[in-house]
């Protein structure tokens, strides 16, 4: 711990333990929007593979693909990242080697970062990978599992994974309750690996980042550049201030954000956002993001169940729509829901056919800030992309932008990507101006979120220096 405090002293940070939160990281000067607070590689990491889909364990990469010959689980996408994974993956590779071909199929993402986790302890042992101050095996048994909390079902399902990786290391002097445990420790702790279009790629357990408490409303934002953890500035943090993050996606009302996080992480959030909980603004926000509209479209009031629990009344205008009629329609748009395909890239004509029948129907019973109807206007916006229809996609990726500035904070990255998809999208149907405003404020968001000089952040800027020249030129062609 004293390695830890000075390693992070050196960054403008501490450890600290605070009421009703425990360990948490304070800053012991000041940060600023845009400025790296501290920045981490995974301990483990693996990617998001399945039977049907596989990445580099290196990198990510989905190209050029090459599966490793003696265990026939993991892919590379050339030597050099087979090169730096050689030392863990040797161990890991005799391992699963072993194993017959139905066997192998169990390893999962999970049973495998289990694997690595404890052939890493292992390495870092014998000396064979250097341990310092923020990567050692003593951080990740710090970290709280919540075993107390968890349901008697989750802990047989652990016990079974424990015994699964227990087999597969072949080292009967392992704990297998210990094994279980750092289970519900990654379960609470790891971190879903993201592009920098926020897409997941896998997931990696950062000790030291994990000592990072939630907020609903945060005051620093984490990304990823390749595997490597990135924790910015949002906002100026004063010294003697905990560093926040968020968990979870938070475009939701306050009751599903706490629901998500005590089935997820198995507390209750106190954040300024969740302590409004039950309170009118709460109430009235919950009821527009999740809730109904009023049966006149000329209307922007939400409504609330009336005390009969017949029906609910708008509180704007005062006009009841009935319980029975929602309820309907409600299951209508759940069993086109049920239809609807995980993918759409196989048939993305169809589908967009079935989400626009989708998003007719919320649009009758779904307030106009709707997170469902949002996430279907994101949804058509991804097929008509998928299908080159470049002004209608537009058209819905605009739809989403209104609800995104109400659900997010002004420095979201998701915000500042949407207003990135319309840019581009402006850009390509010539409507440069446009394109420039929208280009303009994805800069001013995701430079403080992404930094300035990551291959995506270069790209966006060179984007927007590409149509200002262009509506440059134009002006000038006109004078």
């Amino acid at each position: 711990m004293e390695q830890l405090q000075a390693s992070l002293q050196a960054r403008g940070l501490s450890v600290s333990n605070l009421p009703d939160k425990g360990r948490s990281l304070v800053t012991t000067k000041d940060f600023y929007p845009g400025e790296v607070i501290i920045s981490q590689e995974p301990y483990v990491f693996v990617p998001n593979n399945s039977l049907t889909e596989s990445s580099c364990d290196g990198c990510f990469s989905k190209s050029n693909l090459k599966k490793c010959s003696a265990c026939q689980v993991v892919w590379y996408c050339g030597s050099t990242c087979q090169k730096l994974e050689w030392k863990l993956h040797r161990l890991e590779c005799q391992a699963l080697a072993k194993l017959d071909k139905e066997r192998r199929k169990s390893v999962t993402p999970t049973i495998r970062m289990m694997v690595k986790l404890y052939l890493r302890r292992k390495l870092q042992s014998e000396r064979v990978i250097p341990v310092t101050a923020i990567d050692n095996y003593n951080l990740v048994e710090q970290l709280v599992s919540h075993m107390l909390d968890i349901d008697e079902k989750q802990l047989v399902l652990y016990a079974q994974m424990a015994n699964l990786v227990n087999l597969i290391l072949g080292c009967p002097d392992i704990d297998i309750k210990e094994i279980a445990e750092n289970f519900s420790k990654i379960a609470c702790n790891a971190h879903t690996i993201c592009d920098s279009e926020l897409r997941p790629l896998g997931t990696g357990l950062y000790p030291v980042i994990s000592i990072i408490n939630h907020s609903c409303l945060p005051n620093s934002v984490l990304v990823f550049e390749g595997r490597l953890a990135v924790v910015r500035a949002v906002q100026h943090i004063p010294k003697d201030a905990e560093i926040l993050i968020s968990y979870i996606e938070t475009a939701t009302s306050t009751i599903t954000r706490q629901k998500t996080l005590k089935e997820q992480y198995l507390f209750t959030c106190t954040c300024p956002c969740c302590i409004k909980v039950g309170q009118h603004d709460d109430i009235q926000e919950s009821a527009i993001l999740e809730g109904y509209r009023c049966r006149d479209n000329r209307c922007s009031g939400f409504l609330l169940r009336e005390s009969d629990d017949k029906g609910f009344v708008c509180q704007q205008c005062g006009l009841t729509r009935n319980k029975e009629e929602i309820r309907k329609k409600s299951r209508d748009i759940k069993a086109l829901l049920d239809k609807a395909p995980k993918s759409t890239s196989s048939d993305p004509q169809d589908a967009m056919i079935l989400y626009k029948n989708i998003e007719k129907l919320q649009k009758e019973v779904c307030h106009p800030f709707s997170i469902s109807l949002m996430r279907t206007w994101e949804k058509l916006h991804e097929i008509l992309v998928q299908l080159e229809e470049w002004k209608e996609a537009l058209t819905f990726c605009r739809l989403t932008i209104p609800v995104y500035e109400r659900v997010y904070p002004g420095f979201h990255p998701l915000l500042g990507l949407q207003y990135y998809s319309c840019g581009k999208l402006e850009w390509l149907l010539g409507e440069t101006d446009d394109a420039i405003k929208s280009l303009t404020k994805a800069v001013d968001i995701l430079r403080i979120t992404h930094g300035t000089n990551t291959p995506f952040m270069k790209e966006l800027l060179m984007k927007l220096e590409e149509a200002r020249a262009e509506a440059s030129y134009t002006l000038s062609c006109k004078e």
